[in-house]
């Protein structure tokens, strides 16, 4: 695995590296280099199936976190390739013509936090949230909460408990 991290160094611009759960590798690039990265890992490395795509929002920082996580089936190993772009007017180069299904992961994080994969198959078509007009709803600024009073109404029998004082009440009923 260290030549493998040896020789990607060498080649693109790695920024971070550090191990995830179950020991993934995970490497930081800037996101223009991903597509080359990821083909290169593809093709001279035998990473040849892409796992995941994820989406982190971290909005304190005014960015998103694509994860890539590929696995390479003959070292049964897995690698991670994280991104991070800006919030506004977000857009992330599609991988789609090295991994026909990442179509469908960048179609859903395109409905679900907003970012565009520009020239992805149905990226634009509607995936899951049918009719939906509000702000993506995986965004950690989309308050549920609002959302769900100014749509839905209020049912008979429904109470709102604080969750300690309710486990409390559950679990020691006679104190």
């Amino acid at each position: 695995m260290n030549e493998i991290i040896e020789h990607i160094k060498k080649r693109f611009p790695v920024y971070e590296i550090g191990e995830g759960p179950n020991g993934v590798i995970l490497m930081s690039v800037e996101a223009s280099r991903l597509v080359p990265m990821l083909t290169s890992l593809k093709t001279n490395h035998g990473y040849s199936i892409l796992v995941i795509l994820s989406t982190v929002d971290w909005l304190e920082d005014c960015k998103f976190q694509l994860t890539y996580i590929v696995n390479n089936p003959e070292e049964k190993r897995d690698l991670g390739i994280r991104v991070f772009i800006q919030r506004e007017d977000a857009e992330m180069e599609s991988i789609h013509t090295l991994w026909e299904h990442a179509a469908t992961f960048q179609r859903e994080i395109k409905e679900m936090f907003g970012i565009n994969f520009p020239g992805s198959p149905g990226v634009d078509d509607q995936f899951l949230l049918e009719g939906w007009d509000n702000k993506p709803p995986m965004r950690r600024d989309f308050d549920t909460k609002k959302y769900a009073e100014e749509t839905f109404f209020p049912r008979p029998g429904r109470e709102t408990n604080d969750p300690a004082a309710y486990m409390k009440q559950k679990l020691y009923p006679d104190e």
